[in-house]
């Protein structure tokens, strides 16, 4: 075979005379290209951690201050009020160099330690300014004379073109709220869902933890909060995400989509081709710390992504219950696009069958944790299975070349429930759960992801993902026929195939992991559908907040659904802190309820009025939650603490194991505003959506995109007789107009009078 002659480095030939080599020039080209280019993103990699090391200040800056000093020598006046005599007084084998000499290296030296001791200062003076959050709870469109100050200090002291990794140092930590606050909070958030009895025992509860035990778990966890860089993200990421022993499937992966109007491309190796290549510049961009760090209202925030595995030079796609192992680099660079769609097509051309046991091997991650840890001993610990395993685990990222098309279609009714359900679960073998993310191609050109939660949250790689699709459709494109621009390179050694040895016992494993995970996949109740009737811009006009505005919506159609009241969960970001995660903003209040209530009863006069004051209390609690005074991260690690010292709190208990039987977040959308939807209108994505939490719950993603359009992603189980995603659906649409009438004039009856109107899928059901 051509490929197989052509990854022979060299031959060698043993004859009477001698030994006789023949090597390949071109696998010496190629190895010759990959050491330059690998000495090539060292040295940027070292000139970037230097940069980012300096920051605020630049290594020219040195030699500023070098020349200032040496200058002082000339002119007889001693900067360094004495310092630099004491150095030069003190250098070692003085006696040996001349005066002169001495001079310059003590200048040298004082310089070099004023430059350090200036950076630090300039990095703690910027790590105060970052501290400050007054800003964050002004009134929109008002700006007080000392945020103005502060905001010009800021941009003063951060330099410019900050690399990604340049605001580490000064990025606050996350404080530690006090007790009493935290507590108070927490009565504060439960108080509309308790009766009187419950409350008061709540209450009891919670004054026998603040008097008993809560100081010397405060105390701990204090002191972690001086030594570690955050208190809470290592215990968050161990414990909720990696000790889990329940499937991660559905239950802790989430997905993002892809554009919903627009296919760049109907050929399925093509569009994979150039989103690979997309994605491989990114990586390099990210490894080299040349991203824009990310901006929030004019403050860089250090992006939070977690690295294990750096510079994979491979992936591993997945087709027809077959793995392939792709080669990412050839000479020293990344494939092209062209490239990559040829060995894509290549892949999808191959009709070799399946190995015993592969086909549904994947569903080892998609089930219970424990059956695939003993079965990873036992089975895939050495050997060539463990050479596969180890060949998919230490892959770039991992690739599902699909065999059913999905994707928002108009015409079909619940496009985007079987597109949701295919990027959430597939067919529970078809995607490897535990990669940091599973990339999806489908036949018709669509793609999706995938993503293991534990690593990264949604906005992380909702920040990756608009980067590639700007990239795919705006820069790389593709020719009129469909296919990747550039030649097609048919010398690449072909994708060769993972090996498996897989005993019956082990395909039993499988098969029992399985049908466990499809139970899960079948229970999911899901429906998504984009509400057209308005969107940011008209909220906006209404002098709110939008996520106020969606979050009472939800509150609404919670209560007109259930007809109770719910511990809700809204995801917040604490980006602004060093290593910081998320926290939870409880969005079911007091005033909430009061509002939900008024819309509820005959009496109309006093909505409106309701309205804002929920949404004033729901932008403090969320400016509360992103500048580190949030409730629930706070008691989620005293617990840890106390689990820790053997201290049993009631509670703790109490609080930890409340459900959230309405769990929300929001996407965000833009963050990189690589596209202009004004001027391209169709080129948004559908955002992404994630599992139900409770059993009898719904999950909720809504992302709201440019000014007229708000995706909503419902998730549910079939299993609960109390919840319907799709019913669900309708009671959002419902409240959502029925809150926007409010700020329409009195006598304008139209909008509280209309029939009530579905959009499902771009079709009007009335």
């Amino acid at each position: 075979m051509a490929e197989a002659h052509q990854a022979v480095g060299f031959q060698f030939t043993v004859r009477p005379d001698g030994v006789d080599f023949k090597l390949s020039q071109e696998v010496i080209k190629n190895i010759y290209l990959s050491g330059v280019t690998a000495w090539k993103k060292k040295a940027i990699q070292f000139k970037n951690g230097v940069l980012a090391g300096v920051y605020p200040a630049s290594p020219s800056s040195w030699l500023i201050v070098v020349i200032a000093m040496m200058s002082s020598l000339y002119i007889h006046i001693d900067l360094s009020m004495g310092m630099m005599d004491t150095i030069k007084e003190n250098l070692p084998y003085r006696l040996y160099w001349t005066i002169q000499t001495r001079a310059v290296l003590s200048a040298i030296l004082f310089a070099t330690g004023l430059w350090l001791f200036l950076i630090y200062l300039l990095r703690y003076t910027l790590k105060a300014l970052l501290s400050y959050h007054g800003w964050i709870f002004e009134s929109h469109g008002k700006m007080s004379t000392s945020t103005k100050v502060w905001l010009c200090l800021v941009k003063m002291f951060s330099g410019r073109r900050p690399l990604l990794y340049s605001f580490q140092a000064s990025l606050p930590r996350l404080p530690v709220p006090s007790v009493d606050d935290t507590i108070h909070r927490y009565l504060e958030s439960v108080r509309p869902l308790l009766d009187n009895e419950q409350y008061n025992k709540m209450e009891l509860l919670a004054s026998d933890f603040k008097e008993n035990k809560a100081a010397q778990l405060q105390r701990c966890l204090i002191l972690k909060s001086w030594w570690a860089t955050n208190y809470v993200s290592d215990w968050w990421e161990e414990y909720i995400y990696l000790r889990g022993r329940s499937p991660i499937m559905v239950n802790s992966n989430f997905y993002i989509m892809d554009l919903l109007y627009v296919t760049p491309t109907h050929r399925q190796a093509a569009r994979a081709g150039n989103v690979v290549h997309a994605m491989l510049q990114y990586r390099r961009k990210l490894e080299r710390g040349e991203l824009a760090p990310v901006y929030y209202w004019d403050i860089s925030l250090m992006l939070y992504f977690v690295q294990h595995l750096t510079d994979r030079k491979h992936l591993v796609v997945f087709h027809k219950g077959r793995f392939f192992q792709v080669w990412l680099y050839t000479g020293g660079r990344h494939l092209l696009p062209s490239e990559l769609e040829t060995q894509f097509q290549r892949i999808l051309n191959d009709t070799s069958e399946p190995q015993p046991g592969e086909l549904k091997l994947a569903a080892l991650t998609a089930g219970y944790r424990v059956p695939w840890a003993q079965a990873r001993i036992k089975y895939f610990s050495q050997g060539i299975n463990k050479v596969s395993l180890d060949a998919i685990e230490s892959a770039a990222f991992f690739l599902t070349l699909d065999d059913e098309p999905q994707g928002y279609d108009p015409a079909k009714t619940n496009s985007l429930d079987s597109y949701a359900k295919s990027l959430l679960h597939g067919k529970c073998y078809d995607r490897w759960f535990d990669k940091s993310f599973t990339l999806i191609s489908y036949p018709n050109g669509k793609m999706g992801v995938n993503v293991e939660h534990s690593w990264a949250d949604a906005p992380i790689v909702g920040h990756m993902w608009e980067y590639i699709l700007a990239t795919d459709c705006f820069h790389l494109g593709y020719t009129e026929e469909g296919h990747c621009k550039g030649d097609v390179n048919k010398n690449l050694p072909h994708p060769t195939r993972l090996q498996w040895q897989i005993p019956n016992e082990c395909q039993n494993v499988i098969e029992t992991s399985y049908l466990s995970a499809k139970q899960i996949a079948d229970d999911v109740d899901f429906h998504g559908y984009l509400f057209a009737e308005f969107g940011k811009g008209l909220i906006k006009k209404c002098r709110t907040s939008p996520d106020a505005f969606i979050q009472l919506a939800l509150q609404l159609a919670q209560f007109r659904d259930q007809h109770v009241f719910c511990l809700t969960y809204e995801s917040s970001m604490t980006r602004m802190f060093r290593d910081g995660r998320t926290e939870t903003v409880r969005s079911c209040t007091s005033e909430a309820v009061a509002f939900v209530r008024a819309m509820e009863d005959n009496h109309r006069s006093k909505r409106l009025a309701l309205f804002r004051k929920a949404a004033e209390k729901h932008q403090n609690m969320y400016r509360l939650a992103m500048t580190g005074s949030g409730i629930d991260r706070h008691l989620f690690c005293l617990y840890i603490v106390s689990k820790y010292l053997g201290v049993d709190s009631p509670f703790l208990t109490k609080v930890l194991s409340e459900p959230w039987k309405l769990s929300t977040s929001q996407t965000p959308q833009q963050q990189l505003n690589l596209v202009d939807i004004n001027k391209f209108p169709k080129y948004v994505c559908g955002g992404g959506g994630f599992g139900p939490v409770a059993d009898d719950g719904y999950g909720v993603s809504y992302i709201i995109v440019g000014e007229n359009l708000i995706t909503f992603h419902i998730s549910s189980k079939f299993s609960s007789p109390d919840t319907d995603s799709y019913r669900f659906g309708q009671h959002i649409q419902k409240a959502m107009l029925d809150i926007q009438a409010l700020f329409k004039p009195e006598n304008d009856k139209t909008a509280q009078n209309a029939k009530y109107v579905h959009l499902e899928n771009g079709k009007k059901h009335i």
